[in-house]
């Protein structure tokens, strides 16, 4: 292979991981983050733990999209302004601060445990 295209995708993967820090605050970047990992990935004669490094960035960010969907299931009770006084609503919200806060760290945790093995060039599963 190449040494500029190893540095092209070792420099993909690197944006994919700031994109993922990023998608701690906004899913858009997420998005963001997963193409650049799937271009990584489907590139041909890449090495093998670049392409981990790029199926972890893609397998965590659709993890941490389905449970952000899930957890803002739980804020839908609170669009109805009556039912605000109901200690269901109540019940619902906590359930839906409990379930970001899982997403949150989910994927923090994976950013650091990815982050920390990319510098080391290894793979991360």
């Amino acid at each position: 292979m190449k040494q500029d295209n190893l540095s092209r995708l070792r420099r993909s993967i690197a944006i994919s991981y700031v994109f993922m820090f990023f998608a701690l605050f906004t899913v858009i970047s997420g998005l963001l983050a997963y193409g650049y990992a799937r271009k990584v990935s489907q590139a041909e004669n890449a090495e093998v733990w670049l392409q981990s490094q790029a199926f972890w960035v893609m397998r965590n960010t659709m993890i941490y999209t389905i449970l952000i969907c899930f957890a803002g299931l739980w804020f839908i009770p609170l669009i109805f302004f009556t039912w605000n006084s109901a200690l269901w609503v109540t019940g619902c919200t906590v359930a839906g601060v409990v379930f970001s806060v899982i997403a949150f760290l989910f994927l923090l945790n994976a950013w650091l445990k990815g982050l920390i093995r990319f510098c080391k060039n290894k793979a991360v599963f």
